[in-house]
């Protein structure tokens, strides 16, 4: 069967008989991996020695060893650093023959709490060190050998124990190209090589969409576009006994990746990427954790890898078994997933943080009715509420003063845009969410106050009954109590993955409008504080007022109606702003 177009829904699979997947479009994997505040070292890349004012021990306890003892233009090595807790670290591969060259390759994270990768050099990528000072014994980090590597390409390591204890370039483990020449000098090691996973291979032809709805399952965009097309997206699987045979292909800038899902939100997923940098690729698995970068396996379970990048297409196939219970985050593949697709840029070895997942038109009808309804409507009503009753208090509309059916009419249409918004994500979901934090829960109370605020105004007291003015502080209580928590309510939404709204442009949108509003008001009050001084006149040493506060307020009119005309037209701003940001996604 050859998918091109689902609709978010799991559909079966010929070839893996339980395996169910639907396709959920998105961009965005992973956030970039810049901004470490410590082990920033790239002064000493070509010393490897730390400036801790003393000099380095003689005798390493740590050693470093690889996954394997040949290599070849693009290969991927796993390279260990363990020994005794130690603090920092600094990795290089260099020229085996000539350790005083700079160094040669990059470098992948499999841990980006422990690591990070640098640039020593014209090299990008061409070393990893600590994040921060946390005692640890063991680091695992992956180097990807050039097109123009040396024949024996050694690592070393700096290593600190404390600040006044440590080792600088304790050689590690060699590795050779395929039929390599022997050294000319001794080569010299304190560990030795153990060969344990699989080697990435070139694919010397581009594998196509032969056999799709008859032998491996398609998923194609567009729909029915060709694998070798550098426009078109393609996924494949195809069961071959106890394993599945995956192909990915599309544009050759960046990475691919796709990742299998338990529902339509990303996080907890079991993701797998292929990855173009520097036309070096790397295919890994990974584990999403919501909107997070992806955390590299620190082991690959994938076999039969191999890789091709040729006329602006990157193509990828692998094998894994169906079942992998030794591999934590690993998914078998005899249930039912979703599946999301990606590409894009690529930055330091992983995917970068392009922008927001395409939302569905549910969730984007969601946030668009919320916010309309609690950055515009309410916001106004609450505005000729507070500041037009001198004003409008001579203009009727329908038999009632204008101020009051303004306020009642901008209210009503408040409560019902978040009614109808608020069935949205119940609709999508098709339940309740665990996965969206507070924002739920916020948002039931969000509904409740909106319900109850027209409820308790049906039963106000008359202008001059001694409840009133009660009411009036339970109105005005109730009321702000919403408008506070929809705005928290809004800023924990434009974060989840569902909308996934570009950062941080749907921040800015927000808090630019919470410091609009703030502005308006406190010049509006400003304002009305300055009409009741001018209405002051001192007389015998006291002060008269000569006029009431508000007629006093009401001479000011022009300069309201003309605040409130520029207010209207920034929330439109605010509101195009936030339909542009929504929309493009």
């Amino acid at each position: 069967m050859d998918l091109a177009s689902p609709e978010g829904r799991p559909v079966c699979l010929m070839e893996l008989p339980g395996l169910a997947f639907a396709v959920w479009m998105f961009i965005c994997l992973c956030g970039p991996l810049d901004g470490y505040p410590n082990g920033r070292i790239r002064e000493v890349c070509s010393s490897m020695m730390p400036h801790h004012g003393s000099s380095p021990q003689l005798s390493p306890e740590h050693i470093i060893t690889v996954n394997g003892t040949e290599f070849k233009p693009g290969d991927k090595i796993e390279v260990n650093l363990s020994g005794p807790d130690f603090e920092g670290f600094f990795i290089q591969a260099r020229d085996a023959e000539h350790l005083d060259s700079p160094a040669v390759g990059s470098f992948i994270l499999a841990d980006q709490r422990l690591s990070q990768l640098l640039t020593c050099g014209h090299t990008k990528n061409s070393a990893v060190s600590h994040t921060s000072k946390a005692k640890k014994k063991y680091v695992k980090v992956y180097w990807i050998a050039p097109g123009n590597a040396p024949k024996h390409v050694q690592f070393l390591a700096t290593v600190v124990k404390k600040y006044k204890t440590f080792w600088v370039k304790i050689p590690g483990a060699i590795v050779s190209q395929p039929n390599a020449p022997s050294p000319t000098t001794p080569l010299h090691t304190t560990s030795e090589t153990v060969s344990t996973s699989h080697p990435t291979s070139y694919l010397t032809k581009p594998f196509n969409a032969s056999g799709c709805g008859n032998t491996k399952f398609c998923i194609r965009n567009p729909s029915s576009c060709d694998p070798e097309s550098a426009s078109c997206f393609f996924l494949s699987f195809r069961q071959e006994k106890s394993s599945v045979l995956i192909e990915m292909s599309g544009p050759g800038e960046g990475y691919l990746a796709f990742a299998l899902s338990h529902d339509q939100w990303m996080g907890g997923d079991d993701a797998y990427l292929c990855v173009n940098e520097d036309h070096q690729v790397s295919v890994s698995t990974a584990y999403l954790k919501g909107r997070s970068p992806p955390v590299l396996d620190s082991e690959n379970a994938l076999e039969d890898v191999s890789w091709r990048l040729a006329d602006g297409v990157l193509q990828c196939s692998f094998r894994r078994n169906i079942h992998l219970t030794a591999y934590k985050g690993r998914f078998n593949l005899d249930a039912s997933y979703y599946i999301f697709l990606a590409d894009g840029e690529a930055s330091e070895g992983l995917p970068e943080d392009i922008g927001g997942s395409r939302s569905p038109q549910l969730i984007k009808a969601h946030g668009t009715l919320m916010f309309v309804a609690w950055i515009t409507t309410v916001s106004i009503g609450v505005i000729v509420a507070r500041f037009f009753k001198p004003v409008w208090s001579h203009s009727f509309l329908f038999g009632k003063e204008m101020w009051f059916q303004v306020h009642r009419m901008l209210m009503l249409t408040t409560v019902m845009l978040t009614s109808i918004s608020f069935v949205l994500p119940f609709v999508y979901r098709g339940g309740w969410s665990k996965q969206a934090g507070f924002h739920p829960y916020l948002g039931c109370a969000v509904m409740a106050l909106a319900i109850f605020q027209p409820l308790m105004a049906g039963f106000r007291p008359s202008p001059h009954a001694p409840r009133r003015q009660l009411f009036n502080w339970f109105h005005w209580s109730t009321g702000t109590t919403a408008r506070i928590l929809a705005v928290v309510t809004m800023f924990l939404g434009m974060d989840l993955p569902a909308l996934d709204l570009p950062d941080p442009w749907d921040t800015y949108t927000m808090i630019g409008f919470v410091a609009w509003h703030v502005g308006i008001d406190v010049l509006l009050e400003i304002h009305s504080y300055c009409l009741i001084r001018k209405a002051e006149v001192i007389e015998d040493d006291r002060i008269q007022i000569l006029q009431s506060l508000t007629s006093a307020e009401a001479e000011g009119h022009l300069f309201k109606q003309i605040v409130l005309a520029i207010y209207i037209c920034g929330n439109i701003v605010f509101l195009i702003a936030f339909l542009a940001a929504i929309n493009q996604i």
